[in-house]
């Protein structure tokens, strides 16, 4: 009788596995495709002796190739760096210290963060788009041309877009263009907005939300980081790989309404975990410290996490964590937390939470430089009026606290010292978490156990200790 829920166990042993590993790359496409003679040029002028080559997973398999053409033109000590501690689209700074490089050449997709440290060199490994193919696309879903329309793409088909505009430009006579940003993200300005290693110039007298975006690229975390920050805007895709062309039918406001209900869960949390998502992005290290001290302000409890990429076991380690947040570049900050065990909340998201001034307008913010002071984008903390503020959960309709006073004021009487005890003990701490597992640890009985001389411990090895009956001659040596 056939099981309606599962099927034969062999067939799971039996079943082949359709694995496909990369294929090299052709010797004659090396040079051009990692732009060989533009990088060595870069090292020479620059007097670099040791270099990092660092790619991502699916272009490792060229990579000895590559290093070995760049020692032999350079004469500097190269280096392969695979297997990035966080996203392989960032920089991996901390692992090119560990071999004391002088700069880094990633290759690849790059979320174009800007880096710390190290100089940088991109190199896209950029891939062929069919022009023509893409203009009659763009002309068959928007043939009103005098639709406001900006156009972007994935920074692997950067190299065709100025031909791609130049055709479109003489029919769209509202096309702007976007451009990468490669030496650094600057913020933006007037009508020139710059964002994640994009900068275009919207015409005058318009605004942002009146212009459509037309992306050139696969579906990736790139064109969803682009659709949650230009969530008014409307949404078109060309994927040069599969030639079809279509509007994004992804629910934004259902994704808003998903990541606003991350932030009532923030609200909620009294014990934060800041998890660092990334070493290398400049800044980092001064969000962390800013939301330590607005986690502070807010009455809750912060702890700092450094552990690689995530995954639900790691953060399952730390179940006295209400919510976690992540710091980590624009691409890598969305993540769905579904699967974990405790929610995965975004800098942005966690400012919401503690910070009263900043309001929820359907403004959505991935890159956590915006949020910092000289920004456009940044809100002051609220410092709040000094008295027991109440708000209503949106998850459970009950009462909640905002914030927990740390000091009393002068002068307060045994009343409000009495309601301040009752406030330490409802707060959940990490010692009040402890307090309520079944197991704790062992007994420490203090004052119950007899303090003893040093004594002579056991001798020998696992295999037959001294102590033990028929151990051999050498079981007493040390």
């Amino acid at each position: 009788m056939a099981v309606a829920f599962s099927s034969d166990s062999s067939e799971v042993i039996n079943r082949s596995l359709g694995i496909s590993s990369p294929s090299r790359t052709s010797p004659d496409s090396v040079e051009a495709l990692y732009e060989i003679s533009r990088c060595v040029e870069w090292v020479k002028i620059r007097g670099f002796h040791k270099v990092a080559l660092q790619f991502p997973d699916c272009l490792l398999v060229d990579a000895t190739e590559v290093a070995s053409k760049m020692e032999k033109k350079t004469g500097a000590k190269v280096y392969i760096l695979g297997d990035t501690s966080y996203g392989s689209c960032c920089v991996d700074e901390v692992a090119a210290q560990h071999v004391n490089a002088d700069c880094i050449i990633h290759y690849g997709q790059s979320c174009l963060s800007p880096t710390s440290h190290l100089p940088v060199l991109y190199v896209f490994c950029c891939r062929p788009v069919d022009v023509e193919h893409c203009v009659q696309s763009f002309r068959d879903l928007i043939p009103d041309q005098h639709t406001r329309v900006i156009l972007m793409s994935d920074v692997t088909y950067s190299a065709s877009i100025n031909d791609i505009s130049t055709r479109l430009s003489q029919e769209y006579t509202h096309l702007v263009t976007s451009r990468l940003n490669i030496p650094d993200s600057k913020l933006d300005t007037d009508q020139v907005i710059c964002r994640f290693g994009r900068t275009f110039c919207l015409q005058a007298d318009t605004e942002l939300d009146s212009y459509s975006i037309f992306y050139i690229g696969e579906e990736s975390l790139t064109l969803t980081n682009l659709m949650m920050a230009y969530n008014r805007c409307t949404f078109y895709s060309y994927n040069p790989e599969e030639r079809n062309c279509r509007k994004e039918t992804l629910n934004v406001n259902k994704a808003l309404m998903k990541r606003y209900y991350m932030v009532e869960k923030a609200k909620e949390a009294n014990v934060v975990g800041i998890v660092a998502g990334t070493l290398g992005v400049s800044d980092y290290l001064t969000v962390i410290n800013n939301l330590k001290e607005m986690i502070k302000k807010a009455g809750k409890k912060s702890y700092t996490f450094v552990m690689g990429k995530l995954n639900v076991p790691k953060l399952a380690n730390f179940m006295e964590i209400d919510v976690f947040v992540l710091v980590a570049c624009s691409e890598n900050t969305l993540i769905d937390s579904s699967e974990f065990y405790r929610p995965v909340v975004t800098p942005f998201e966690m400012e919401l939470a503690c910070n009263s001034a900043r309001e929820w307008t359907g403004e959505y913010i991935t890159d956590f430089r915006e949020l910092l002071p000289g920004a456009p984008s940044h809100v002051p903390m609220s410092e709040g009026t000094g008295e027991d503020e109440t708000d209503v959960s949106l998850i459970s309709g009950g009462m909640r606290r905002v914030g927990l006073r740390e000091e009393e004021a002068a002068g307060s009487t045994a009343v409000v010292k009495r309601d301040d005890v009752l406030t330490v003990a409802e707060s959940n701490s990490g010692a009040s978490f402890l307090q309520s597992l079944s197991w704790q640890g062992l007994e420490q009985k203090l004052g119950e156990t007899e303090v003893t001389t040093a004594v002579e411990g056991r001798k020998g090895i696992a295999a037959g200790y001294s102590h033990e009956p028929g151990a051999g001659a050498e079981a007493g040596r040390d």
